[in-house]
């Protein structure tokens, strides 16, 4: 590991031991490493804190350093090493590292221990705890035990690490903070280190215990000049295809973004517009270019794809694919919300840091309109309703272009005149035939069709009457949770 006399160096200035930090002379006893091990690790989630310590090697009252005779790896408990020992009696959720280094001709053992996740660590299934400078079973303080299950589940990705240990000098050329300051339209500070005062505010980057920095999920994901520059992130790069049919056969164009999501995001929306089928509107000597698609939804979508994407789903990440008749824009992961309430439910995302600084960087709309935005788009533009489809691990929405109203299946305009009254309900509003008839772009004369789509909606209970009472002609519709 880089840097790890910044690190004891920096942990020795520390006035006393604590809940996350520990030092030690020459003492190898393996139970005590076992429960120590188990404590700072579970005392770092309930602090926040991504590590904890131990060091051999350093005077425990007073932090200087004498060194150790001893190594981490000729310890044995029995004719086991002491690594394979401890790792056999914690919980699988344990995770450390011994590491070794010379500092002012002394030998320091270094323990680093990644916070619990998931879980509290256990040691021979017993959990522990630090309460101040001392080990104690953490069945002993239920509160505390309550407290750390709480933040256990409350950790996110936004917060975890995607590039530790960097210098400062470093974080600039793998992070493009303008795009920041230009969105949130914040005057560029004129130093550095108000920019990096900025950036920790944010959760963008973390000062670490050895005065490096670490860049956060949240800082790569947005902020990254490369993701290639953060293994773990590489692969939930947004990625366009397009084809040359209403199949998968032949692709005609195949992009790969490999910036942050903020860096990228409006020169993605500019590829996808050039991508797209366009038709020309000529009005007096006026010629415009009009797109087959609104750009309101397609920004909708996309945006909505990457905020609320599963990043524990390791391996894909968000696919923007380019059909003859239709967009489909697929993320991994599925809606924390049923997908019929999407429009009038509370918004829920699993990435709220994400969601929150993506929408004050006016990357998509205030939280909850995006569904909205997008639906009503696409009857300004007398398109089927954006549709979604639910996989075992990821969500697909389809937009389509125009269609005539014979060709759209049954189930997407059922779904359509279903769209229409959530929108209507939400503006305190019922759907009616002549509203419906607007909605499609049909005629008068096509009345009748329109009723007996009403009619299958209200069988299928999509919708109903707003008042039963009311005569058919004159009659009103609802969603049906309304």
């Amino acid at each position: 590991m880089k840097n790890l006399d910044f690190l004891v160096k920096e942990l020795v200035t520390q006035p006393s031991e604590t809940t996350w930090l520990e030092f030690k002379s020459n003492n190898y006893n393996p139970e005590m490493i076992g429960k120590d091990i188990c404590a700072l690790a579970n005392a770092a989630a309930l602090i926040g804190k991504d590590n904890a310590y131990m060091l051999w090697g350093i005077q425990d009252e007073t932090h200087d350093i004498v060194g150790t005779d001893l190594s981490q790896y000729s310890k044995l408990v029995g004719n086991e090493e002491i690594e394979s020992w401890l790792r056999r009696l914690l919980s699988p959720n344990a995770d450390f590292e011994f590491h070794s280094v010379e500092i002012e001709g002394k030998n320091i053992v270094v323990l680093i221990i990644f916070r619990a996740l998931n879980q509290p660590v256990t040691f021979e299934k017993k959990s522990y705890i630090r309460i101040g400078s001392y080990t104690k079973p953490l069945n002993d303080y239920p509160s505390i035990q309550a407290q750390l299950w709480d933040r256990i589940r409350s950790a996110n990705f936004e917060s975890l690490i995607a590039r530790k240990d960097v210098q400062e000098s470093e974080i600039l050329s793998y992070l493009d903070f303008v795009n920041y300051f230009d969105l949130t339209q914040v005057s560029m500070p004129a130093n550095q280190q108000a920019i990096l005062h900025y950036m920790t505010e944010e959760g963008i980057i973390v000062k670490l215990d050895n005065g490096l920095y670490s860049i956060t999920n949240l800082g790569a994901i947005l902020f990254a000049k490369r993701l290639s520059d953060f293994p773990s992130l590489s692969r939930k790069a947004i990625r366009v295809v397009s084809y040359e049919g209403d199949d998968r056969v032949k692709i005609l164009k195949e992009f790969s973004g490999n910036k942050g999501y903020v860096l990228g995001f409006e020169n993605l929306m500019q590829f996808l517009e050039g991508l797209l089928p366009a038709e020309e509107q000529i009005t007096g000597a006026v010629r415009k270019t009009k797109s087959t698609y609104p750009m309101t939804a397609i920004r909708e979508a996309v945006a909505n794809a990457l905020i609320h994407q599963d990043f524990s789903i390791t391996g894909s990440g968000p696919l923007v694919e380019v059909f003859k008749s239709r967009l489909e824009i697929t993320n991994p992961g599925i809606p924390l919300v049923q997908i019929d309430r999407i429009i009038d439910n509370p918004p829920r995302s699993r990435n709220e840091k994400l969601a929150s600084l993506m929408r004050r960087l006016r990357m998509c709309e205030e939280l909850g309109s995006g569904w909205d935005r997008m639906t009503i788009a696409c009857e300004s533009f007398l398109l089927p309703a954006p549709k979604i489809i639910l996989y075992e691990e990821s969500t697909r929405v389809v937009l389509f272009s125009r269609i005539p109203y014979t060709d759209i299946p049954q189930e997407d305009k059922i779904w359509s005149c279903y769209l229409h009254a959530c929108i209507k309900q939400v503006s305190g509003k019922g759907i009616t035939n002549s509203s419906l008839r607007e909605r499609f772009g049909l005629p008068g004369t096509s009345s009748a069709s329109v009723s007996r789509l009403i009619k299958e909606a209200v069988i299928k209970k999509n919708i109903k009457p707003q008042d039963p009472t009311t005569a058919p002609r004159h009659m009103t519709y609802i969603p049906y949770w309304a």
